[in-house]
């Protein structure tokens, strides 16, 4: 009966729901990932975010590797319940692999994708790949 909230949600045939990450105190989008039951249950019970990673095929707690963790502060669903909304505090202020403040980098601008977010640190230094 504890979990009882997590079947309120429309998972996907993967048993999946998207997940959008937004800083808590600019409004800002950050990122979009994919939650399993276990996921979600997991950020829940302990206060940071937690996807999974379908190219892994496991739990992936963000800032693991990076230290770039998510402490979430809301979590909400959308009216037609398939899809998880987090209100987060970033730290570090990156959210994104790329070492850039968040995914939504890119622009369509004069019929071409515009890279108008800048790098705040190198991937390679994040990751040391």
């Amino acid at each position: 009966m504890a979990e009882q909230w997590l079947d309120a949600i429309k998972w996907n045939d993967q048993g999946l729901v998207p997940a959008i990450a937004q800083e808590s105190h600019s409004g800002t989008i950050l990122m979009m990932a994919w939650m399993n039951r276990e996921a979600l249950a997991a950020t829940r019970a302990t206060g940071h975010a937690v996807y999974w990673s379908r190219s892994r095929g496991k739990l992936w707690h963000k800032g693991e590797s990076s230290g770039h963790e998510q402490i979430v502060k809301a979590i909400r669903l959308d009216c037609d319940a398939d899809v998880i909304l987090l209100e987060v505090e970033q730290k570090g202020g990156i959210a994104c692999h790329t070492g850039r403040h968040h995914c939504f980098f890119r622009e369509l601008r004069e019929g071409d994708w515009e890279v108008i977010e800048p790098v705040l640190k190198d991937p390679e230094a994040i990751y040391g790949h």
